[in-house]
């Protein structure tokens, strides 16, 4: 028994039809498309990874700023002499909250995002490679007074976030990027 298979198609106008299909995208068509996606997928990602590191930075910032009125607050609930320190160790900024008795190599460090930096705009003061903010029994400044950290991206974004202690009473803000006329300074 011999059959033969006849390959016919009925088309939407219902003609009988030899093609299995005559529609279809050419070569050029699909190129254009191909192009298209990459072109707008190049604009998204790096628009996507401009806000992941302003995420990261408003994190940081926060981070900063709660660990500053940890340490204030802990100095007022004590009634002694506690301090907000910070540092770079391993490329990874650092922070810690500790009487200002005890050395802050021995205190308990918290790591921040691995893609933030200390910026050369911080203005704390440094000893031994560890910038620091005291704060006395009753929450204030205590010398040297004031000064700002300031956060920016490894990735060589223009962002910048910083926390500013403003008052030696203890008043604190955040602030974001914004050059100053005078000096091209950041986070006025």
């Amino acid at each position: 028994m011999n059959t033969q298979v006849d390959l016919q198609f009925i088309d939407n106008r219902g003609n009988l039809s030899n093609n299995a299909s005559t529609n279809g995208f050419t070569l050029t068509e699909t190129l254009v498309v191909v192009v298209l996606i990459g072109i707008l997928a190049t604009v998204g990602i790096a628009n996507w990874l401009a806000f992941v590191d302003i995420r990261r930075l408003n994190t940081a910032q926060n981070e900063i700023y709660q660990a500053m009125r940890q340490a204030q607050k802990q100095a007022t609930k004590e009634k002694l002499t506690w301090q907000a320190s910070f540092r770079e160790e391993n490329n990874i900024v650092q922070w810690a909250i500790h009487p200002e008795t005890v050395n802050p190599s021995s205190a308990n460090w918290n790591n921040l995002d691995p893609n933030v930096r200390l910026d050369a705009e911080t203005t704390l003061q440094i000893s031994n490679g560890v910038r620091q903010i005291k704060f006395d029994h009753r929450g204030n400044v205590q010398q040297p007074p004031l000064g700002r950290i300031t956060l920016s991206s490894k990735n060589a974004g223009k962002a910048k976030r910083c926390v500013i202690v403003s008052t030696i009473l203890g008043g604190m803000r955040t602030a974001k990027e914004h050059t100053t006329t005078e000096n091209n300074k950041y986070c006025y």
